[in-house]
């Protein structure tokens, strides 16, 4: 048990009470101060003598001719009160304005595949619509922008739904479905439509991050495909870069207009015929706890304009 467990309680001052007592130090008078603030001479009275009580000091001198003057400590404390209740008025200005207004900075995580096909006309748009925001990104996998949304590090992410978030609010921008990547000079990049197990036997490069690598594998087990993975990256362009090379087939979701690859390799995206390999939802989430703010709101109505309906730099969504 605590040692000072057994002293009494100590009683907070009340932003009331404070206030009250201003007004009264303001008109040197109980009775001014319960005319301005349309309440009984009791209630500030009373207010101010628990103010004292708790205190331990007294705050005025009753003066019955003049009035109330105040003592050392009620100038001392009515210096206070204003400072505080002004710095108060600060804070909760500041909090309607993040409510309010489209300004400041907006941190924001970003999947990090997603970021090259999002983030240039999302943040170009919001330029142009509210140029007094300013958008700080943070590109990261799946685990780490959870970590970053939850923990508050940042208002809002941009991610696609693996399932496996809580506590979060989703709004879906779009469908990605997955395509199967191919170098354009085999026989299967010229087929309008792919089914996975045409590619039994063949090699694989993984575009290998957490919950992506999950979601890839398991439709090619779904289709009794057992790849054998020859090479795996990180990087979205060098698994675009290797299979343009030969080394193997791949499955990604957004696309690139172009079917050229960083070192100048052709490859071809073609849609997967099976049922068993799923779109992925698009989303912009934000914790479901927390109300967003205008900035979030305003990147939510933007987003939501240019990703819906095809609109964005992604050469495919579906």
């Amino acid at each position: 048990m605590p040692a000072n467990s057994d002293k009494p309680a100590r009683k907070d001052v009340t932003l009331t009470q404070l206030k009250y007592f201003i007004t009264a130090a303001a008109h040197r008078s109980m009775t001014g101060a319960a005319a301005e603030l349309y309440i009984a001479q009791s209630a500030v009275s009373t207010a101010i003598a628990q103010l004292e009580h708790t205190l331990g000091v007294q705050l005025f001198i009753r003066q019955p001719s003049k009035g109330l003057a105040l003592t050392i400590s009620g100038e001392q404390l009515l210096k206070d009160a204003r400072s505080l209740l002004a710095q108060l008025d600060e804070l909760t200005e500041n909090v309607r304005t993040q409510d309010t207004a489209v300004e400041g900075v907006l941190r924001l995580a970003c999947f990090v595949t997603l970021a090259p096909f999002i983030l240039p006309q999302l943040i170009s748009e919001l330029g142009n619509q509210h140029p007094n925001l300013r958008i700080e990104v943070f590109e990261a996998d799946f685990d780490e922008t959870s970590k970053m949304l939850l923990d508050g590090t940042v208002e809002a992410a941009l991610t696609y739904d693996f399932g496996a978030f809580q506590g979060v609010t989703f709004k879906r921008l779009y469908h990605s479905a997955p395509h199967v990547i191919l170098p354009a000079d085999t026989a299967l990049a010229r087929q309008e439509k792919i089914s996975l197990s045409s590619l039994q036997g063949w090699d694989m490069v993984l575009l290998d991050i957490p919950h992506s690598r999950e979601y890839f594998l398991s439709m090619l087990e779904a289709a009794n495909v057992k790849p054998h993975i020859r090479h795996s990256s990180r990087s979205y362009e060098t698994v675009r870069s290797l299979v343009a090379r030969g080394h193997g087939f791949s499955i990604l979701n957004n696309i690139p207009k172009s079917n050229s690859t960083y070192d100048g390799g052709q490859l071809r995206a073609i849609p997967i015929a099976d049922d068993y390999a799923p779109s992925l939802d698009v989303c912009l989430t934000h914790p479901a706890d927390v109300r967003p703010s205008a900035r979030t709101r305003a990147v939510a109505t933007i987003a939501t304009e240019l990703m819906q309906g095809g609109n964005s730099s992604t050469g495919t969504h579906q």
